[in-house]
């Protein structure tokens, strides 16, 4: 009979080479510290400190970047050492200091990847000093054990099994920028079953995108130049395919078929060049060449049209137009793309009608920050609810006099999460890994006896199995592997047997009661709740920029109004922030399994579409000049209205669990209406009557738009309707 093998979660045995490391490197550097060095607090700063560094963070990236990563991250280490050891002769003070490095390091993971991905080694970097309290003559020995431990990790990480160049995001965004200029090439210069083809082909790359951005343990969101131009890039590549398959589908003819043509060439280039930007090339984007294209068919398409018999036919002007508005479009979504691609790629994109460069890293990062410093921002309250806990769990291993207080610290915070439920379930599994590491420990110790040469011997496959067992098999299995390899680790410090086992249970069962409360007493409902509340709040705001992007587009040239647009568009801009940063914890939850994720995922999804639509509205006039739009805008206001209107719908729906909002129907007698008011501007003979009457018709198109999305938007909210409320 044969049996079944276990199925590993490994892909080319990453996780097996870094435990196979970690092995390697922390036994060596324990050994140095405690029988060359001979000192206690080295001896247990460097094997906590090398666990830390090669266990519990895993930065990626190209070289350089990871070397600065592992760098600041032990640099920052030193100085927690300093101050947590400064802190530990005080309940008060250690539990204080704990609870403001807690929430430091915590919330500035909401920055970039490298900080949410550090944070654990960056916490244990100050839970050890500040938990054992030691007097102000123990820094240096603490120090060096922390700097031999980093010293060692750093050159660990960057010379022995060094990751292999695999693929990432960015260069999976090169490939759907190829696979986009491919298609933009197509529209005008290959038959229409070929851009079918090449439509199809770019929207499975897109699609893969987004899977693996949403697989991504952390997605490259905030505001530092990189991370946040990324995170924008791939959700402009998913508007830009729809631009373009539009395009595609439409009549060949139009009134501006050479401008036309010349635009997207000039995509189509602006593309392959980002491209090789994100794939590590050193090639730059010609967006001049590109802004002047989009401008020519912007002035191209007003003069034409000025000149088009008195009274052509709706369905002719219609086909007429329809290109060239959406040619500029991808105009100006490609221009968004290069912008994006040179900022992910580390260059300043200063070219015309790019969205111009991103604000300095410090006026960034202040304003992220106080866009999550909201209740209704997962990040904070995490935050918070990490260092309650483990200021609670300081205090009480300093007031009770615990024998081993960091352990009390180190339970809270390996079972610490965002809901109670999480919570306690880790609860139940830590415990019953704790109490298998005890069993396996105390045997270990039983046959060994007292000898120090088998219990090195030991050392290096307890870390190994500590190291893999939580990526591969569980969370539990890594717990008792990490009760194992304490329990070695401090018989050979100073043998008290099986006994040390016990110690670590009585300390890590009051550090997950900790958890269990301060998870019961702030917001123990998770992120599913507070998903429901930031999609209502993105879905509203967004809304809300696109109608006062609708009325400038429309020719309202009142000051108030563009300070409004401004104030909407930031504020949409905030509430998806905190949407995608909610949407992020919720994939890391179980609860996440209890619904649809894809839906959520497409939910999250129309929220940033809505944003970039205003985004878009906002560029129109790029290239027209001011136009009045005379009495033309008036005829879109019931369309913005209603388009507003099922998207705010929307969103209450989904925070409050109630009925879906219908699709609303086309209605053709818009459309006949604003051709209507083209046929009368091109009758006058005024090109600034065409220009603002053009002016409306774009923006109806981008209202039409959104209108299509909202039976795909519907379906996907019945889909995810078993998330809990938000109230």
């Amino acid at each position: 009979m044969r049996l079944p093998r276990p199925q590993l979660a490994d892909p080319g045995l990453r996780a097996l080479r870094s435990a196979a490391r970690a092995a390697i490197v922390m036994p060596a550097v324990f050994a140095i510290a405690l029988l060359v060095i001979g000192n206690p607090q080295t001896s247990t700063f460097a094997a906590f400190g090398s666990f830390a560094m090669l266990v519990l963070v895993d930065f990626s990236g190209p070289p350089r970047s990871r070397f600065a990563a592992y760098l600041s991250l032990g640099l920052i280490g030193a100085a927690e050492v300093v101050v947590g050891t400064l802190c530990s002769r005080d309940a008060w003070l250690a539990a204080g200091a704990m609870a403001v490095a807690g929430f430091a390091i915590l919330f500035s993971g909401v920055i970039n990847g490298y900080f949410a991905a550090g944070g654990t080694a960056a916490l244990l970097a100050f839970v050890l000093p500040v938990s054992i309290p030691a007097p102000l003559s123990a820094i240096p020995w603490r120090l060096a054990g922390w700097g031999l431990a980093a010293g060692a990790a750093i050159c660990a990480v960057m010379l022995i099994w060094p990751p292999r160049r695999s693929r990432t995001l960015r260069g999976d965004a090169g490939a759907v920028c190829l696979a986009l200029a491919d298609l933009a090439d197509s529209v005008c210069f290959a038959g229409q079953q070929s851009a079918g083809s090449r439509a199809d082909a770019a929207a499975a790359a897109v699609d893969g995108l987004r899977k693996q951005l949403e697989a991504a343990p952390h997605r490259p969101t905030g505001p530092t130049r990189e991370a946040g131009a990324l995170a924008a890039l791939i959700d402009e590549l998913g508007w830009l395919l729809g631009s373009l398959g539009a395009v595609a589908r439409l009549p060949a003819a139009d009134l501006c078929q050479g401008e036309n043509a010349e635009a997207m060439a000039a995509a189509a280039a602006v593309l392959r060049a980002s491209a090789a930007r994100l794939t590590g090339a050193d090639a730059l984007p010609d967006t001049g060449r590109l802004a002047r294209a989009q401008q020519a068919v912007a002035r191209e398409l007003t003069e034409r049209v000025s000149q088009l018999p008195p009274v052509p036919d709706d369905e002719a002007v219609e086909a007429l137009l329809g290109r060239s508005f959406r040619t500029r479009a991808v105009c100006y979504g490609t221009l968004q793309v290069a912008a994006y691609a040179l900022a992910a790629s580390g260059a300043t994109a200063t070219s015309p009608g790019s969205p111009g460069p991103l604000p300095p890293a410090v006026l960034a990062v202040q304003r992220f920050a106080a866009e999550h410093a909201s209740a209704r921002s997962v990040s904070f309250r995490n935050s918070v609810r990490g260092a309650a806990g483990l200021a609670i769990a300081v205090f009480i291993a300093h007031r009770f006099g615990l024998q081993h207080s960091f352990w009390v610290v180190l339970g809270t915070l390996s079972v610490l999460r965002s809901n109670a439920l999480g919570t306690g379930r880790s609860v139940l599994g830590a415990l019953a890994g704790t109490a298998a590491g005890i069993v396996v420990g105390g045997a270990i110790l039983l046959a060994v006896g007292s000898s120090d040469n088998v219990l090195w011997g030991v050392l290096p496959v307890a870390v190994l199995f500590a190291a893999y067992a939580p990526r591969v098999i569980s969370f539990a299995v890594g717990q008792a592997a990490f009760t194992v390899v304490l329990v070695v680790l401090f018989n050979i410090i100073a043998p008290v047997g099986w006994r040390v086992g016990l110690i670590r249970i009585e300390d890590v069962a009051i550090g997950f009661a900790v958890s269990l409360g301060v998870g019961l007493l702030f917001w123990p409902r998770g992120a599913a709740a507070i998903l429901r509340r930031n999609m209502a709040a993105a879905y509203s705001h967004g809304a809300d920029y696109m109608a006062a992007t609708a009325r400038q587009l429309t020719g309202d040239d009142d000051p108030g109004v563009a300070a409004s647009a401004a104030q909407a568009e930031q504020a949409a801009e905030a509430a998806v922030h905190q949407l995608d940063d909610a949407f992020r914890q919720y994939l890391a939850e179980r609860s996440a399994k209890q619904a649809d994720p894809e839906s959520a995922a497409r939910l999250v999804g129309g929220a940033a579409r809505l944003l970039r639509t205003g985004h878009s509205m906002a560029a129109l006039t790029t290239g027209t000049g001011a136009a009045s739009a005379g009495g033309y805008g008036a005829s879109i206001d019931g369309q913005v209205q209603a388009v507003r209107g099922w998207y705010v719908t929307l969103g209450d729906s989904l925070a409050n669990g109630t009925a879906v909002p219908p699709p609303q129907p086309a209605n053709s007698g818009d459309r006949a209406r604003l051709l209507r008011f083209l046929r009368d501007s091109i009758n006058s003979g005024d090109s600034g009557a065409v220009r603002g009457a053009l002016q409306v018709v774009w923006a109806s198109q981008h209202l039409e738009m959104l209108r299509r999305m909202e039976a795909h938007l519907g379906e996907h909210a019945l889909a995810a309707s078993s998330l809990p409320p938000s109230h």
